[in-house]
């Protein structure tokens, strides 16, 4: 079969979705790859390394004219039309986007979007949203500690005692553990929140303390189990709950952390505006939902209303970053996970004689098939 990697042309995307390790993979399997020449360069990875795998170097309108095509993010407006009828798309493909869907459709493509798979043990080696989710819990610590204008562990030194930072995390999914056990390794002291009552033990093991908000109802406790490994939208009343302990925690906080998103739905308001106001001066909030929030102010904020997405912008003292692809800052490390990601789910749809074989009857095929046969498959 002859797999296409096209370059990424989305902007702020470093990430490629073939590796010179996957490359070689596929090519020892019979495969026919052509990576477009300068791909790999954001990742540092080059074009010699992917020819000394067995690549071809090829341009754009080669690599997207293969039979199978591998993307990161789903193809621009100018990119679809070189995708050929009858063509097989695989990658992150915003599967809630019916718009987007629509057009994958009709340019007539076979689309899969990984971010659809179950969140099953038998699915975890091919769970993009993990694999990527779990470098922006670690990079949004890390810029929480770059514009922190002190330091972040405690420190004895013959000028004095420095206090340890104070950082809360919200949302305690991949990205928030991920972000908890980094902020323990640069000495931080941490709190942090989560819905699910499930993750308490995850949070306390990694050195953090688990803010508790009672459930008052069968209601609230029924929502807080979540459903498919994700957080289910909670009553108001748990809300409000949840929303007065964050606002005296936040106002103690020298970094917030929030992660909090919903599939298909857009992301809680964790951080009001007056828990902004009421945060000290110099602190840092990382917001991981930037741009997916409900509308304030005539623009889509995050888990605060206001967050600009892939801005970081200074509110009533407070500086507030609203990067919307934290993986993309770590790009070879974030392309490789992805890259494994990908080469896992094609061995669901493609044979060993090399032969694409889409079987409706796994549940993981099943659910992130997007488009086929000139029609969408999955309703957003």
């Amino acid at each position: 079969m002859h797999i296409g990697v096209p370059a990424e042309t989305r902007p702020y995307e470093t990430r490629v979705a073939a590796t010179p390790e996957t490359v070689k993979k596929y090519v020892s399997q019979g495969h026919k790859v052509t990576i477009q020449s300068g791909a790999g360069t954001g990742a540092s990875f080059t074009d010699e390394a992917f020819a000394a795998a067995g690549a071809e170097l090829v341009d754009a309108q080669t690599a997207f004219g293969a039979d199978l095509v591998l993307k990161v993010q789903s193809p621009t407006d100018s990119e679809l039309p070189m995708l050929k009828r009858g063509a097989t798309l695989i990658g992150m493909l915003d599967p809630f986007n019916s718009e987007n869907a629509l057009k994958l459709a009709t340019a007539g493509v076979t689309a899969f979007a990984l971010e659809a798979a179950p969140r099953t043990t038998r699915a975890q080696s091919l769970d993009v949203l993990s694999s990527q989710a779990n470098i922006a819990g670690y990079k949004a610590v890390l810029l929480g500690a770059t514009l922190y204008p002190r330091f972040m562990p405690m420190l004895m030194t013959a000028a004095g005692t420095v206090k340890a930072a104070r950082v809360l995390i919200l949302g305690a999914g991949v990205a928030g553990l991920q972000a908890i056990a980094t902020a323990k390794r640069l000495g931080a002291v941490i709190e942090a929140s989560d819905v699910r009552p499930a993750v308490k033990e995850q949070i306390e093991s990694l050195g953090a303390k688990f803010l508790d908000v009672p459930y008052g109802t069968d209601e609230e406790r029924d929502a807080a189990q979540g459903v498919g490994g994700y957080a289910r939208p909670m009553p108001a009343s748990w809300l409000t709950r949840q929303g007065a302990l964050v606002h005296e925690r936040a106002k103690q906080a020298d970094i917030v952390i929030s992660t909090a998103l919903i599939p298909g739905r857009p992301a809680p308001t964790l951080i009001s505006v007056e828990t902004v106001q009421a945060m000290k001066p110099g602190s840092v909030l990382i917001d991981l939902a930037a741009g997916r929030g409900p509308e304030y102010e005539g623009q889509r904020g995050g888990n605060c209303p206001l967050t600009e997405a892939d801005k970081v912008v200074t509110k009533f003292g407070v500086q507030i970053v609203g990067y919307t692809n934290l993986a993309s800052m770590v790009p070879s490390d974030a392309s490789s996970l992805y890259a494994r990601n990908l080469l896992d789910f094609l061995k669901l749809i493609v044979t060993k004689e090399g032969a694409l074989n889409i079987d409706l009857a796994d549940d993981i095929v099943a659910a992130t098939l997007l488009a086929r046969d000139g029609a969408v498959t999955r309703k957003a």
